[in-house]
Protein backbone atom coordinates (compact mmCIF):
# COMPACT_ATOMS: atom_id res chain seq x y z
CA UNK A 1 0.00 0.00 0.00
CA UNK A 2 0.95 3.66 -0.93
CA UNK A 3 0.21 6.47 1.06
CA UNK A 4 0.22 9.90 -1.18
CA UNK A 5 -0.67 13.54 0.58
CA UNK A 6 -2.33 15.28 -2.15
CA UNK A 7 -3.64 19.14 -1.89
CA UNK A 8 -7.95 19.18 -1.03
CA UNK A 9 -8.47 22.42 -3.22
CA UNK A 10 -5.69 21.91 -5.60
CA UNK A 11 -4.74 18.49 -6.15
CA UNK A 12 -1.31 17.62 -8.00
CA UNK A 13 -1.91 16.66 -11.68
CA UNK A 14 0.74 13.98 -10.85
CA UNK A 15 -0.31 12.33 -7.92
CA UNK A 16 -3.97 12.32 -9.59
CA UNK A 17 -2.24 10.86 -12.67
CA UNK A 18 -1.25 8.25 -10.41
CA UNK A 19 -3.99 7.63 -8.84
CA UNK A 20 -5.56 7.10 -12.35
CA UNK A 21 -3.30 5.09 -13.66
CA UNK A 22 -3.85 2.40 -11.09
CA UNK A 23 -7.02 2.73 -11.20
CA UNK A 24 -7.47 1.90 -14.90
CA UNK A 25 -4.29 -1.04 -14.12
CA UNK A 26 -7.51 -2.96 -11.62
CA UNK A 27 -5.70 -1.24 -8.98
CA UNK A 28 -8.40 0.25 -5.59
CA UNK A 29 -7.64 3.12 -4.52
CA UNK A 30 -8.48 5.59 -1.52
CA UNK A 31 -9.67 9.14 -2.21
CA UNK A 32 -11.06 11.78 -0.49
CA UNK A 33 -14.54 13.26 -1.72
CA UNK A 34 -16.19 16.55 0.65
CA UNK A 35 -17.93 13.85 2.41
CA UNK A 36 -16.25 10.49 3.40
CA UNK A 37 -13.03 8.90 2.06
CA UNK A 38 -14.07 6.36 -0.97
CA UNK A 39 -12.99 3.42 -2.28
CA UNK A 40 -12.00 3.52 -5.99
CA UNK A 41 -11.63 1.06 -8.81
CA UNK A 42 -12.90 0.87 -12.42
CA UNK A 43 -16.41 0.94 -12.68
CA UNK A 44 -16.27 -0.66 -15.62
CA UNK A 45 -14.65 -4.02 -14.65
CA UNK A 46 -16.63 -6.98 -13.31
CA UNK A 47 -13.07 -7.72 -12.11
CA UNK A 48 -11.95 -4.76 -9.66
CA UNK A 49 -16.07 -4.16 -8.60
CA UNK A 50 -15.61 -7.82 -7.33
CA UNK A 51 -12.54 -6.88 -5.46
CA UNK A 52 -14.38 -3.91 -3.90
CA UNK A 53 -16.90 -6.14 -2.55
CA UNK A 54 -14.56 -8.17 -1.15
CA UNK A 55 -12.22 -5.72 0.42
CA UNK A 56 -15.58 -4.08 2.13
CA UNK A 57 -17.37 -7.18 2.78
CA UNK A 58 -20.29 -6.20 1.22
CA UNK A 59 -22.85 -8.51 -0.34
CA UNK A 60 -22.82 -8.20 -4.03
CA UNK A 61 -26.51 -8.07 -4.72
CA UNK A 62 -25.97 -4.71 -2.74
CA UNK A 63 -24.48 -2.34 -5.66
CA UNK A 64 -22.61 0.32 -4.87
CA UNK A 65 -22.50 3.66 -6.25
CA UNK A 66 -20.30 5.21 -9.28
CA UNK A 67 -18.50 8.66 -9.67
CA UNK A 68 -18.76 10.99 -12.43
CA UNK A 69 -16.36 13.97 -13.53
CA UNK A 70 -19.68 16.05 -15.46
CA UNK A 71 -23.43 15.98 -16.21
CA UNK A 72 -22.30 14.36 -20.30
CA UNK A 73 -20.27 11.26 -18.24
CA UNK A 74 -23.83 11.04 -15.98
CA UNK A 75 -25.81 11.13 -19.37
CA UNK A 76 -24.24 8.63 -20.92
CA UNK A 77 -24.32 6.02 -17.83
CA UNK A 78 -27.68 7.01 -16.72
CA UNK A 79 -30.79 8.17 -17.99
CA UNK A 80 -32.24 11.28 -16.27
CA UNK A 81 -35.89 11.98 -16.03
CA UNK A 82 -37.38 15.65 -15.88
CA UNK A 83 -37.22 15.20 -11.43
CA UNK A 84 -33.85 14.65 -11.17
CA UNK A 85 -33.06 16.99 -13.21
CA UNK A 86 -33.95 19.33 -10.81
CA UNK A 87 -32.00 17.94 -8.12
CA UNK A 88 -28.66 18.25 -10.60
CA UNK A 89 -29.16 21.77 -11.35
CA UNK A 90 -29.44 22.49 -7.44
CA UNK A 91 -27.05 20.12 -5.84
CA UNK A 92 -24.65 18.85 -8.25
CA UNK A 93 -21.58 18.56 -8.34
CA UNK A 94 -21.90 18.04 -4.56
CA UNK A 95 -23.05 15.22 -1.74
CA UNK A 96 -26.15 13.80 -3.39
CA UNK A 97 -26.13 10.18 -4.51
CA UNK A 98 -29.18 10.05 -7.38
CA UNK A 99 -30.23 6.30 -8.13
CA UNK A 100 -31.52 6.23 -11.40
CA UNK A 101 -31.95 3.25 -14.62
CA UNK A 102 -28.61 2.48 -15.59
CA UNK A 103 -27.75 2.68 -19.42
CA UNK A 104 -25.11 -0.09 -20.65
CA UNK A 105 -21.37 0.53 -19.84
CA UNK A 106 -20.78 -0.36 -16.21
CA UNK A 107 -20.40 -3.70 -14.30
CA UNK A 108 -22.96 -5.38 -13.82
CA UNK A 109 -22.06 -5.78 -10.82
CA UNK A 110 -23.15 -2.24 -9.97
CA UNK A 111 -26.91 -2.45 -11.30
CA UNK A 112 -29.93 -3.32 -8.98
CA UNK A 113 -32.24 -6.46 -10.36
CA UNK A 114 -34.61 -3.45 -10.89
CA UNK A 115 -31.65 -1.82 -13.32
CA UNK A 116 -31.31 1.31 -11.31
CA UNK A 117 -27.96 2.75 -10.64
CA UNK A 118 -26.77 4.76 -7.90
CA UNK A 119 -24.65 8.14 -9.64
CA UNK A 120 -22.54 10.79 -7.59
CA UNK A 121 -21.18 14.13 -9.28
CA UNK A 122 -18.48 15.23 -6.02
CA UNK A 123 -17.38 18.34 -5.68
CA UNK A 124 -14.06 17.71 -3.88
CA UNK A 125 -11.55 18.70 -6.59
CA UNK A 126 -9.55 15.32 -5.44
CA UNK A 127 -12.33 12.76 -7.01
CA UNK A 128 -13.46 14.98 -9.96
CA UNK A 129 -9.94 14.86 -11.05
CA UNK A 130 -9.28 10.95 -10.42
CA UNK A 131 -12.43 10.69 -12.69
CA UNK A 132 -11.34 12.95 -15.22
CA UNK A 133 -7.46 11.32 -15.54
CA UNK A 134 -9.08 7.67 -15.16
CA UNK A 135 -11.26 8.49 -18.23
CA UNK A 136 -14.13 6.71 -16.92
CA UNK A 137 -16.38 6.51 -14.00
CA UNK A 138 -14.97 5.12 -11.24
CA UNK A 139 -16.81 3.07 -7.69
CA UNK A 140 -18.30 5.79 -5.05
CA UNK A 141 -18.43 3.95 -2.01
CA UNK A 142 -17.31 4.41 1.68
CA UNK A 143 -13.62 3.38 2.55
CA UNK A 144 -14.53 1.02 5.33
CA UNK A 145 -15.66 -2.19 6.19
CA UNK A 146 -19.50 -2.99 5.54
CA UNK A 147 -21.46 -1.80 8.47
CA UNK A 148 -18.79 0.38 10.17
CA UNK A 149 -18.31 3.85 10.65
CA UNK A 150 -17.28 5.78 7.26
CA UNK A 151 -14.36 7.69 7.54
CA UNK A 152 -13.29 10.95 7.20
CA UNK A 153 -9.66 10.89 7.41
CA UNK A 154 -7.56 8.29 5.32
CA UNK A 155 -5.99 7.20 8.61
CA UNK A 156 -9.35 6.12 9.84
CA UNK A 157 -9.91 4.36 6.45
CA UNK A 158 -6.60 2.62 6.49
CA UNK A 159 -7.24 1.43 9.73
CA UNK A 160 -10.36 -0.58 8.71
CA UNK A 161 -9.29 -1.68 4.92
CA UNK A 162 -5.35 -1.80 5.65
CA UNK A 163 -2.89 -3.33 2.83
CA UNK A 164 -6.07 -4.29 1.16
CA UNK A 165 -5.88 -1.26 -1.10
CA UNK A 166 -3.32 -0.55 -3.19
CA UNK A 167 -3.20 3.56 -3.19
CA UNK A 168 -4.26 5.86 -0.45
CA UNK A 169 -4.82 9.71 -1.42
CA UNK A 170 -4.46 11.68 1.91
CA UNK A 171 -6.42 15.11 1.02
CA UNK A 172 -6.88 15.48 5.18
CA UNK A 173 -10.10 15.47 6.62
CA UNK A 174 -13.05 15.85 4.85
CA UNK A 175 -15.14 19.31 4.72
CA UNK A 176 -18.57 17.28 5.45
CA UNK A 177 -17.63 14.38 7.22
CA UNK A 178 -20.85 12.71 6.53
CA UNK A 179 -21.76 10.55 3.41
CA UNK A 180 -24.31 11.39 1.06
CA UNK A 181 -27.89 12.00 0.55
CA UNK A 182 -29.32 9.09 -1.68
CA UNK A 183 -32.26 9.90 -3.53
CA UNK A 184 -34.20 7.45 -6.03
CA UNK A 185 -35.07 10.17 -8.57
CA UNK A 186 -36.90 7.78 -11.35
CA UNK A 187 -39.99 8.42 -10.52
CA UNK A 188 -41.84 11.82 -10.62
CA UNK A 189 -41.82 11.76 -6.28
CA UNK A 190 -38.44 11.39 -5.80
CA UNK A 191 -37.75 9.41 -2.61
CA UNK A 192 -34.91 9.71 -0.15
CA UNK A 193 -33.15 6.54 0.73
CA UNK A 194 -30.76 8.06 2.94
CA UNK A 195 -30.67 10.94 4.54
CA UNK A 196 -26.77 12.71 4.69
CA UNK A 197 -24.96 15.80 4.18
CA UNK A 198 -28.10 17.26 2.21
CA UNK A 199 -31.27 17.24 4.75
CA UNK A 200 -35.02 16.23 3.78
CA UNK A 201 -36.36 19.72 3.56
CA UNK A 202 -33.37 20.64 1.20
CA UNK A 203 -34.65 17.74 -1.31
CA UNK A 204 -38.35 18.55 -0.92
CA UNK A 205 -37.95 22.63 -1.09
CA UNK A 206 -36.11 21.67 -4.69
CA UNK A 207 -39.49 20.70 -5.88
CA UNK A 208 -41.64 23.41 -4.29
CA UNK A 209 -43.51 25.33 -6.55
CA UNK A 210 -41.63 28.57 -7.47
Amino acid sequence: MKILKIDPRNPSEKVLREAADAINSGKLVVYPTETVYGLGADATSDETVRKVFAVKGRDSKNPTSIAVSSHEMLQKFAEVPPPAERLIKKFFPGPLTLVLHAKPGVSKLLISQDGKIGIRFPSSPVAIGLVDFSGRPITSTSANISGRPSPATAEEAVAQLGKSVDLVLDAGKCEVGVPSTVVDATSRSPRILREGAIKEKEITDAFAKP
